[in-house]
C-alpha cells in the first residue's frame, strides 16, 4: 500500500471506505492480539517496553469494532521513532503520525488500502510511558471490573454508530465524554 494514497484521502472517503460497523465480541480476539504483541517484539524487540490490548475488542462481552487496537510503550520517542517508523513500514504497515494527544505519537495500521479492510485490522499506538494515551489502560480495566459500565459503554457506542456511521470524528468525539468521565473514576479509584 502507497500511503500517500491514503493520506490524499478525505475524512468522507475514508468514512465510505471504513464505515462504522459493531460486531459481536469475537472470542478470538485475544488470540489475535497475543499474535501481533509476538510479532511486534521479534520486530521491535530493543525498542519496545510493553505491549498493551486496548480498546473494546480487550473488554468482554460488549460489541466493538472488529479492530484490534494495541498500545506499545517505547523507552525513548526521539531517539526511536526513525528506527521504529522504518521497520514497521517495511513489514507493511501504515504509519501515521497522531497529533491527538499531546504530545504527539506514533500509529500504525495494518490489514487495510485504499480499497477499505483487507484483513484483520489492527490499530497500533506507540508512546513512552508517561504520555497521556496510557490513560487507555485505566479505562480498558475500570470497565472490565465493572461489567454495567463496560455495557452503558456499548449501549453509546451503537447509539453513535447508528447516527455517525460514515463520521468516524463524530463517532469517537460523541464518546469523548464518557471516555474521560469513567477514566477520571478510574485513575481516582487507583490513586
Amino acid at each position: 500500500m502507497n500511503p500517500q494514497e491514503i493520506d490524499n484521502l478525505s475524512n468522507e472517503e475514508i468514512g465510505k471506505l471504513f464505515p462504522i460497523v459493531l460486531s459481536k465480541p469475537k472470542s478470538n480476539w485475544k488470540q489475535l492480539f497475543e499474535e501481533e504483541k509476538k510479532e511486534l517484539y521479534k520486530l521491535l524487540n530493543n525498542c519496545i517496553t510493553r505491549i498493551e490490548h486496548i480498546g473494546s475488542t480487550a473488554i468482554p462481552n460488549i460489541l466493538s469494532k472488529p479492530t484490534i487496537d494495541i498500545l506499545v510503550e517505547i523507552p525513548n520517542y526521539e531517539k526511536t521513532k526513525d528506527e521504529i517508523i522504518q521497520q514497521m513500514m517495511s513489514k507493511g504497515y501504515y504509519y501515521t503520525h497522531r497529533t491527538d494527544r499531546n504530545p504527539p505519537y506514533i500509529m500504525f495500521i495494518k490489514g487495510v488500502s485504499v480499497n477499505g479492510p483487507v484483513s484483520q485490522t489492527y490499530h497500533i499506538h506507540m508512546a513512552e510511558k508517561n504520555h497521556p494515551i496510557w490513560d487507555k489502560v485505566y479505562f480498558r480495566d475500570y470497565l472490565i471490573e465493572k461489567p454495567e459500565l463496560a455495557k452503558e459503554y456499548e449501549r453509546l457506542k451503537e447509539q453513535l454508530a447508528n447516527e455517525y456511521r460514515h463520521n468516524r470524528d463524530g463517532y469517537t468525539a460523541g464518546k469523548t465524554e464518557f471516555v474521560l468521565r469513567i477514566t477520571r473514576e478510574a485513575k481516582e479509584k487507583n490513586a
